[in-house]
C-alpha cells in the first residue's frame, strides 16, 4: 500500500526541519555506540563496586561475557498503575539468568498521579515531574554498566520522561514493559454522571466516594482512555513494547510471560549479539509520525501534544502542532473509548484493540510500515496478538474484523473522518483543541468571556449561580512558567452541567485539560501564556471571543483589546508548599507549551 500523501508530506517536513538537530544527536549516539559494551571501559575497582551486591550474578557479571540489563522502575504501591511493578525486577532477573544474562535494578524514578493531585497544589509539580524522571533515569544509567535497559512505567508523565531518558542513552537498546489496566469496575459513564450530580449539588460526597471507589478498585491502570493508556498505545505504535502488550491485565500468566519475554528481547538486541537495535534506530521521524497517527485514530489524550514534542526533542526531532493538525485531517477516528465513548480499555482490547487498528491503518497507507521496532523491522508484527498456550508464549494473527463495531471500526467506515485534534490560531495566540468527543453543534462557540486566575474561583462562581448565559470561561496564569501548567480537569463536571442546561460553553486556558477532556470544547495550551504577556492576559470580562474548531480560529473580537496592557497576577502562593519552592528554576527555564514545556531543552 502506497503511503498516504499527507503522512508522507508531514514526515518529509519534519525530517527537513530537524536535519541539523537530528544530525547532531545521531553523531553523539553513534560515537557512544562505537565505544562498545559499556562495562569494558570500567576499571576493575569500578566493576567490583557495581557487582558487590549482585549475589548469585557476581560471577556472570565479572566475566563480561553475558549481557547485563538495567532496570529503571517507577514502582510505588500508592498508585494502582505502578503497584504491579513491585514483582517485575525478580521476574526480569530470572528471565535474564535463563538465557545466560544478568539484570540489575539500576534506579527508581518518581511516579505521581494526576488523579490524586487534581485540583490541588501538588498538581503544579506534575508536568515538571516528567523532566525529573528523565533526569533520574539518566543518573541511574550513567553508571555505564548496562548493555540494554527495560523501563517500567505507565502513567501520565512517567512514560514521556522515561522515553526522554531512553533517547538520551539512544545507543542502548530498550524495551518498555507495561503493567496493564485494572479489570473493569463501575463504568466510566456512570462515574461521570455521579461527578456531574455532585457538582450540581444533587448527591452528597458519600455517593461520590462510593462511585469513585467502585471505578478505581484494584491494581492496574485506570480503565478510561486518558494520558496513561494513550502512553501505552504510543509505545506499541512506536515499537517500544512487545506486540499486544499494552492492555493485558496485571497478575495474569500472560502478563508475566510478556514481562519475561520483554527482558529476554532487550538482551537479545544488545550490541553483544547479532541483532543490535539501539533506541536511536527505533525512535526516528517515522516512529513519531506513527505515534501521532495512533493518537488521532484512537482519540487519545491532549497531553501528548506536549509530551510527544518533548520526547522528540530529546532525539533531535522537531515537531510542531501543525504536524498534529495535518495528520489529524488525514486520519480517521477508529475507536470509541471513554471519554470518547462508553467502552473502557478492556472492552477496546477485547474488540480487537491496537492490533486491529494497526492493521487497518497499515492497509490504508497511514503508517510507515517499515519502521524499526524492538522486534525488528516492520509494524506488521504488531497486528499479531500474544497468546499463552500450554505455558508457551507465541504471537498469532489478530482479528481482521472488528469484534464490536460500537468500539472499533474500519478505515472504510470510521466513527468520523478525522482524528479530532486541531490547532487553533488567531489573535489570542496558538492553542489546541480535541473535538472527537465534542458534539458538532458545540464546535463553534462565540460568547462573552468570564476571566479567572484560579479554577477554584470558577467553581465558586458556578455555585453562586453567576453563569446564566452563553459563556467562554477563561482561566489564565496556568501556563508552565506561571505555575507548572496544572491540569484543570476538575472543571469538567462544572462546565458539563452548564452545557447540559442548554448554554453554549467553552474553556480557553494556557493550562492543560488532561487526557480525560470530553464533551465541552476547550482551547488549551494557549501560547504565549499570560505570564509572558500573551493576548490571553489582555482579556476582560465581557469581551467577545470566537472559538471555531471547524476553521481553527481563536480570536477576540472588537477593537482595542490588543492595545491593552496585559494583566498581572500575584503568583506568590504558587511558589511554596508541597515542594514547589524546589522548582523555582524549572519555572524560570521552562519552554512554552508548543515546544514541549520542558526545562531541559531551552525555549
Amino acid at each position: 500500500m502506497q503511503l498516504n500523501d499527507t503522512i508522507a508530506r508531514v514526515t518529509d517536513r519534519i525530517i527537513l526541519r530537524s536535519q541539523n538537530t537530528r544530525g547532531q544527536y545521531l553523531a553523539g549516539i553513534r560515537s557512544a555506540g562505537e565505544k562498545g559494551p559499556a562495562r569494558a571501559h570500567l576499571s576493575c575497582s569500578g566493576q567490583a563496586h557495581a557487582y558487590a551486591g549482585a549475589g548469585q550474578d557476581q560471577a556472570a557479571l565479572a566475566t563480561k561475557d553475558a549481557g547485563n540489563l538495567g532496570i529503571i522502575s517507577a514502582y510505588n504501591d500508592m498508585l494502582s498503575a505502578h503497584q504491579p511493578f513491585q514483582h517485575f525486577p525478580d521476574q526480569i532477573k530470572m528471565a535474564a539468568r535463563s538465557i545466560g544474562g544478568t539484570a540489575q535494578m539500576a534506579g527508581g524514578v518518581p511516579a505521581m498521579c494526576d488523579g490524586v493531585t487534581q485540583g490541588t497544589a501538588g498538581m503544579e509539580l506534575s508536568l515538571f515531574s516528567r523532566d525529573v524522571i528523565a533526569l533520574a533515569a539518566s543518573v541511574a544509567l550513567s553508571h555505564n554498566t548496562f548493555d540494554a535497559a527495560v523501563y517500567l512505567g505507565v502513567c501520565d508523565k512517567i512514560v514521556p520522561g522515561l522515553v526522554m531518558a531512553a533517547q538520551t542513552f539512544g545507543h542502548i537498546p530498550a524495551v518498555f514493559l507495561p503493567a496493564g489496566p485494572m479489570t473493569s469496575g463501575l463504568s466510566n459513564d456512570e462515574k461521570g454522571k455521579v461527578r456531574q450530580q455532585f457538582a450540581a449539588g444533587e448527591v452528597g460526597r458519600d455517593v461520590l466516594m462510593a462511585a469513585e471507589m467502585a471505578a478505581y478498585h484494584g491494581p492496574g491502570t485506570c480503565t478510561f482512555y486518558g494520558t496513561a493508556n494513550t502512553n501505552q498505545m504510543l509505545m506499541e505504535f512506536m515499537g517500544l513494547h512487545l506486540p499486544g502488550a499494552s492492555f493485558v491485565n496485571p497478575y495474569t500468566p500472560l502478563r508475566d510471560a510478556l514481562t519475561e519475554a520483554g527482558a529476554k528481547r532487550a538482551l537479545a538486541i544488545s550490541a553483544l549479539g547479532n541483532d543490535y537495535i539501539p533506541v536511536a534506530d527505533i525512535l526516528d521521524e517515522c516512529a513519531f509520525v506513527n505515534g501521532i497517527v495512533g493518537l488521532n485514530a484512537t482519540g487519545g489524550s491532549t497531553n501528548l501534544l506536549i509530551h510527544l514534542v518533548a520526547m522528540a526533542r530529546a532525539g533531535g526531532i522537531l515537531l510542531d502542532w501543525q504536524d498534529f493538525s495535518d495528520i489529524s485531517e488525514a486520519t480517521p477516528l477508529l475507536a470509541r473509548i471513554y471519554p470518547n465513548g462508553l467502552a473502557d480499555v478492556n472492552h477496546f482490547h477485547a474488540a480487537g484493540g491496537l492490533g486491529f487498528l494497526i492493521g487497518q491503518l497499515l492497509g490504508a497507507g497511514l503508517l510507515h510500515p517499515n519502521s524499526m521496532t524492538v522486534m525488528g523491522e516492520g509494524l506488521e508484527r504488531y497486528t499479531h496478538e500474544p497468546k499463552l498456550i500450554d505455558g508457551v508464549l507465541a504471537w498469532h494473527p489478530g482479528t481482521a474484523t472488528s469484534l464490536n463495531e460500537r468500539i472499533v471500526k474500519t478505515v472504510g467506515d470510521p466513527f468520523q473522518k478525522t482524528g479530532g485534534l486541531k490547532r487553533l490560531l488567531g489573535n489570542i495566540g496558538t492553542a489546541v483543541i480535541k473535538v472527537s468527543a465534542v458534539a458538532p453543534e458545540h464546535h463553534i462557540v462565540q460568547a462573552k468571556v468570564r476571566v479567572f486566575h484560579d479554577q477554584a474561583d470558577v467553581i465558586k462562581a458556578f455555585k453562586a449561580g453567576e453563569f446564566t448565559e452563553d459563556v467562554i470561561v477563561v482561566v489564565r496564569f496556568q501556563g508552565p512558567k506561571a505555575n507548572g501548567m496544572p491540569e484543570l480537569h476538575s472543571l469538567t463536571p462544572t462546565l458539563a452541567v452548564l452545557q447540559s442546561r442548554g448554554l453554549k460553553v467553552a474553556l480557553v486556558t494556557d493550562g492543560r485539560m488532561s487526557g480525560a477532556s470530553g464533551k465541552v470544547p476547550a482551547a488549551i495550551h494557549v501560547s504565549p501564556e499570560a505570564l509572558d504577556g500573551g493576548t490571553i492576559a489582555k482579556l476582560r470580562d465581557g469581551d467577545i471571543v470566537r472559538l471555531d474548531a471547524v476553521t481553527g480560529q481563536l480570536d477576540v473580537l472588537g477593537e482595542g483589546v490588543l492595545d491593552r496592557a496585559p494583566a498581572t497576577a500575584d503568583l506568590t502562593a504558587n511558589e511554596t508548599g508541597l515542594g514547589r519552592e524546589l522548582f523555582v528554576n524549572f519555572r524560570r527555564m521552562v519552554g512554552s507549551a508548543e515546544t514541549g514545556a520542558s526545562a531541559l531543552y531551552g525555549k
